[in-house]
């Protein structure tokens, strides 16, 4: 069984997790280490995430990442040394290639859900493409991006929700769109941390992480959620990147273990 297969198939979910962005190899190794622990534990397939590279920081100082060979090489030891596959994103139709030599998902950021080249260059390389939906979008509007990933004969897709653009400085959550964007019958994500952002707050962008437990346990009350996206630190605020939004490593687990228990009380009550 692929891994496409077996995210379709985990019970009770998947989780997709890790910084922001590629930092230090001892801090890449700690998450990842807990993070493989943690999939062992609770018997949960586990996605390792991180990003080469940010294209859309806020600020022109803000840090972006260790770059496309650097950043590929660091997720590659990842991968090698604890056995978790992989997922970053990409921005530019000419980094896809190289993105797909070494990851098992290319994840298409929510501000370029919209961009029909990249998603058929991502497509096209028959990975598993996650396709986040624009914060500026309904759920129902994601049907094109679905058709264009499939019009280049790609079916390997995920829909991840990261929240909706309510006012200057924050997102809110409709969670009919749950609903709506497992109608598709792809899996659906639920991106915990970005949903809890607040944008472009003064030169960095803010957040509520305090939420984080309270927002996944909702989403998994929908019974329409097949995983969770959660970016998260040993030191949150120590993070190179999104430092406001990420949930604390050590939180990961009580995460997990609610959610693991809302989802199979609903399940339950489904059947």
């Amino acid at each position: 069984m692929d891994l496409y297969q077996q995210l379709l198939h985990t019970i009770p979910f998947f989780l997709i997790a890790g910084p922001c962005v590629v930092e230090d190899n001892d801090t890449m190794n700690r998450i990842a280490e807990h993070l493989s622990l943690l999939g062992q534990q609770y018997h949960l397939n586990v996605v390792f995430k991180a990003s080469y590279k940010k294209a859309n920081r806020t600020a022109e100082t803000s840090y972006r990442g260790p770059g496309l060979d650097e950043g590929l090489s660091a997720l590659s030891r990842i991968k090698d040394r604890f056995g978790l596959p992989l997922l970053t994103d990409v921005h530019e139709s000419v980094e896809v290639a190289a993105v797909a030599e070494v990851v098992d998902v290319i994840q298409i950021p929510a501000f370029l859900c919209r961009q029909t080249e990249l998603i058929h260059a991502a497509a096209e390389t028959g990975k598993i493409v996650n396709i986040k939906k624009g914060q500026f979008m309904a759920a129902e509007d994601m049907l094109p991006a679905i058709e264009k990933a499939t019009a280049v004969n790609n079916h390997r897709l995920i829909l991840t929700e990261r929240g909706t653009t309510f006012g200057y400085h924050d997102l809110v959550v409709d969670f009919r769109g749950f609903g709506i964007l497992k109608s598709s019958h792809y899996p659906v994500v639920y991106d915990v941390t970005h949903s809890l952002q607040k944008p472009s707050l003064h030169r960095v962008s803010g957040g509520a992480p305090e939420y984080a437990l309270m927002m996944a346990s909702a989403a998994m009350a929908t019974n329409m959620v097949d995983g969770l996206f959660i970016e998260t630190h040993p030191q949150p605020m120590d993070a190179l990147s999104d430092s406001a939004s990420m949930v604390p490593l050590t939180q990961i687990n009580q995460i997990i273990e609610t959610c693991m228990k809302i989802k199979a009380a609903v399940k339950q009550e489904y059947e």
